[in-house]
């Protein structure tokens, strides 16, 4: 893991993104953009709740305290991660099923879904667009109480509402 993972994006980070492993960064990265985009200051992490789990444990139990306003958490497979990390903090939690070869992300969903009544993990789409709606409602849960972010994302919804043309345009 590089160091500049470490290193928060644009100031003190309000939003963690985590994932369980360096490929999964693949889809997690399109979160980070959209927050980078949006001028949202976040960290990015390797943590996974099987290889290392004293380090979600850590991450989980101290992310309050250390500012963050909400955590996004991709994982693959059995996909626990974003559960157990809900388990450990009272922050939101943005739950992004990982897409995987065999079942094509479908028990990433399942396990990320399915969590007892009590411990809360808001789960997207599985992949991209998944990673994408996170990162854009990470933004919106930080707009609740920063203006700046809440102008940005208003900016952002205008321009894609303005970019559908109201008929359609053959092209060559």
């Amino acid at each position: 893991m590089s160091t500049e993972q470490n290193i928060p994006l644009l100031g003190r980070p309000l939003v963690g993104i985590i994932m369980g492993s360096q490929s999964d960064w693949t889809t997690m990265r399109h979160a980070a953009e959209l927050l980078e985009h949006l001028g949202v200051p976040h960290e990015r992490k390797i943590v996974s709740a099987h290889r290392t789990p004293d380090r979600m444990v850590e991450y989980a139990k101290s992310a309050k305290e250390r500012g963050l306003k909400v955590i996004v958490a991709g994982a693959g497979g059995a996909a626990h991660l974003p559960g157990m990390v809900a388990a450990m903090t009272s922050l939101p939690v943005l739950g992004v099923p990982i897409e995987s070869k065999s079942l094509s992300g479908l028990d990433s969903l399942l396990s990320i879904v399915q969590m007892p009544g009590g411990i809360p993990v808001g789960t997207l789409a599985i992949g991209v667009p998944g990673a994408k709606n996170a990162g854009l409602l990470a933004a919106s849960i930080v707009a609740l109480q920063d203006e700046v972010v809440a102008e940005k994302l208003e900016a952002w919804r205008r321009a894609q509402t303005d970019a559908v043309t109201e008929s359609p345009v053959d092209h060559p």
